[in-house]
């Protein structure tokens, strides 16, 4: 079966029930003997929408691809994080370079309260209630690292409770 038009095929696009979202795209060129080589790097974030999320960087000389390598890495850096129904299990102040990230638990019925690159990463893990505030840098790569690094030190009242080596209602009251 020969190909009617010269065209290369459309890139085919994953359905594996990921949420995957672009943060940035800049253009970086280096400085070399010859010129300038420019670059595109793509900051993406992913997640499963139930409680795991992941975010990676991709370089490349075009958009998309540079959009493909970082979404692959992404996949690869998946972390799971403690979800306690909507929302999270308490308070936490997640730090990244100059930037911090405090995270709030919120009722339900509250929504994301939070800023750009920072509401990617809570729709991504699937969190639907949560009230944040970005302190520092507003670099959004800073923020997202921030906010996962927060999400990362997350403990439930079981985890906690398996760890010290007692029951769960000890823990509460």
């Amino acid at each position: 079966m020969a190909r009617e038009n010269n065209k290369a095929p459309r890139r085919a696009e994953e359905n594996d029930g990921l949420i995957k979202k672009t943060i940035s795209i800049n253009r970086v060129t280096k400085v070399v003997k010859g010129g300038r080589n420019m670059r595109f790097a793509a900051f993406v974030v992913v997640g499963d929408g139930a409680g795991k999320v992941g975010c990676a960087m991709g370089k490349s000389t075009e958009v998309p691809e540079a959009i493909d390598k970082a979404t692959a890495r992404a996949k690869k850096n998946m972390i799971p994080i403690a979800v306690l129904g909507t929302s999270i299990p308490h308070e936490v102040l997640g730090k990244f370079g100059r930037g911090a990230v405090l995270m709030m638990p919120a009722s339900e019925g509250t929504g994301v309260i939070a800023g750009g690159p920072v509401r990617a990463v809570m729709e991504a893990a699937g969190i639907t209630d949560i009230r944040t505030k970005s302190h520092g840098t507003n670099n959004p790569i800073n923020c997202v690292k921030a906010a996962i690094e927060g999400l990362k030190s997350l403990r439930t009242a079981e985890q906690i409770a398996a760890i010290r080596g007692i029951s769960a209602n000890e823990i509460n009251g």
